[in-house]
């Protein structure tokens, strides 16, 4: 049955204009995505089709423009669309964060964090930069790889902090297996930044690390 078939109260977009997006599952966001079904399979249907397909949401949204096309009724079109969707989420976040005081705003920075990094399908170590009032200079993927204490340079990092005259600084690293528990190499990492940043008179706020779930804060479980 179609959609507009369906009593309003369960259509997803009469319900999202009702009641927010945060009442809505995967399958209803991504549908009204969409907006059309293919021969025989409502808008919503084909949905619930990719999600198993891929996997789940993360699966879908970090797809490969090859693995996208090939699910039910997807191409290039679709493909750019939801890039492009992608892409503004990450600009919106970054602008609240650039008016922000970061070190008051934590949720928004693990939004904004999962937002760049989640999806990654390998090793990402990114800076957020700060000013001294905590609100951000600029957000930069500084290395790429197996974070360990071969892949990652402290010199690197105070070097960007100089040139972007930071006053304070946010580590993030993502775990392409989804589980953001730290690691020993992480704290190890940690523990070497952040004394080679205190040299240049630069604070380190937090290390967070990027998952499925929400992103772990390293200062809150007493790791710096």
């Amino acid at each position: 049955m179609s959609i507009k078939h369906w009593p309003e109260q369960e259509r997803p977009r009469e319900k999202l204009i009702q009641h927010g997006a945060g009442a809505l599952s995967d399958a209803e966001l991504l549908a009204i995505f969409l907006r059309t079904g293919t021969q025989g399979l409502s808008a919503v249907e084909l949905a619930r089709r990719l999600l198993t397909h891929f996997g789940g949401l993360r699966s879908l949204l970090s797809a490969t423009k090859d693995e996208f096309c090939q699910g039910l009724g997807l191409g290039d079109a679709k493909y750019s669309q939801l890039q492009a969707v992608l892409e503004m989420s990450k600009r919106h976040l970054q602008e609240e964060l650039m008016r922000a005081d970061v070190f008051n705003s934590a949720e928004q920075v693990r939004i904004y964090l999962s937002s760049q990094l989640r999806h990654v399908p390998r090793e990402v170590f990114a800076v957020l930069f700060l000013d001294s009032q905590h609100r951000l200079i600029r957000y930069q993927e500084l290395f790429m790889g197996t974070i360990d204490a071969a892949a990652v340079y402290p010199r690197e990092v105070v070097k960007a902090a100089l040139q972007y005259n930071a006053a304070a600084v946010i580590l993030a690293h993502n775990h392409p297996s989804g589980v953001a528990e730290p690691s020993q190499a992480d704290i190890a990492i940690t523990a070497r930044i952040g004394d080679a940043l205190k040299l240049v008179d630069v604070r380190m706020l937090d290390h967070f690390v990027v998952g499925d779930g929400d992103p772990v804060s390293l200062a809150e479980r007493g790791l710096l």
